[in-house]
């Protein structure tokens, strides 16, 4: 079954100590298509401006990533400007043009409001709303989001909540929207606000799973150099929904499984800047991660 996902494509400005790298593609729906298209069929939407270079349209035409919602409009595509120091646990934004993202009204087309598996990546809450509100009959429903919204258009997440089956936040996030500093109080306070189930993520410390049924841990797959983490939290989410949309049920065995994909994925990640590392992956290569992750957190 094939995913549509809703966030940004952007174009990145990163340093990190390993170097510098201007207006390299980017953005939630870029990062979260490189994993989950090894699964599945992906259709983005989102919005770029007339500055986006074409390069970028051809490279995920060539992932095979679904552009018929890609809107082009007159003004300057979303940049993001970030710096990391230290263990890279946290980016801190030199700056921030929203662009063509400012007027972005999604439109998709009337065979895609068909589809079932819908990810609502981070953006503005009141457009996750009006993406969801044009499809038909949902089967699965993820929402991202970040401290931003959480702040800034907080009725709007919440409303937005009571409608989703998966929240995916992390840590900070899971604290701030809650009040909560305990992860479990807080993923147990989350799930009463709508979300049948609650993922957040917690960087180099791995994931936690929550819902009714079950509460799961998972460690992050082991990285000795980490190079540039922005996108790892999408691209973890990309390998979780994309082996999802495979399944046909929603049970504990493949809940935990599309975690440990995920956690693979965003492995890959780190590794190099933007998409330089998930551009090339097969499904292979996540198998094989996946075999030595097993063989490092089982005894």
């Amino acid at each position: 079954m094939s995913i549509l996902v809703l966030g940004t494509v952007a174009l990145d400005t990163i340093k990190t100590p390993y170097g510098l790298r201007k207006n390299i593609l980017g953005g939630s729906a870029v990062h979260f298509s490189m994993s989950c298209r090894l699964f599945t069929e992906v259709n983005l939407v989102a919005i770029v401006g007339t500055d986006f270079p074409e390069k970028h349209i051809d490279f995920l035409h060539k992932k095979g990533v679904i552009l018929t919602s890609l809107l082009k409009n007159n003004g300057r595509t979303f940049r993001w400007e970030g710096e990391y120091k230290g263990d890279l646990n946290c980016a801190l934004t030199r700056n921030t043009e929203l662009g063509v993202l400012l007027d972005f009204c999604p439109n998709v087309s009337k065979e895609q409001k068909k589809i079932k598996n819908i990810f609502l990546a981070n953006l503005d809450p009141d457009i996750q709303w009006r993406l969801l509100n044009s499809i038909n009959s949902p089967r699965l429903v993820a929402l991202d989001s970040m401290n931003y919204w959480i702040e800034n258009k907080h009725k709007s997440l919440l409303r937005l909540l009571k409608r989703v089956d998966i929240y995916v936040a992390n840590d900070q996030e899971a604290r701030s929207l809650t009040g909560e500093d305990n992860l479990i109080k807080a993923a147990r306070c989350l799930h009463s606000l709508g979300p049948r189930m609650i993922l957040i993520k917690k960087g180099e410390h791995g994931a936690l799973f929550y819902c009714n049924k079950f509460i799961f841990c998972i460690p992050a797959y082991p990285v000795d150099k980490v190079i540039d983490p922005t996108g790892a939290g999408d691209t973890f989410a990309g390998g979780f929904m994309g082996y999802l949309c495979k399944k046909d049920k929603l049970n504990e065995m493949n809940i935990k499984k599309a975690i440990a994909y995920g956690t693979v994925a965003a492995s890959f990640n780190v590794e190099g800047f933007g998409v330089e590392k998930t551009a090339g992956l097969c499904l292979r290569d996540l198998e094989k991660r996946l075999n030595q992750f097993k063989r490092i957190v089982l005894f």
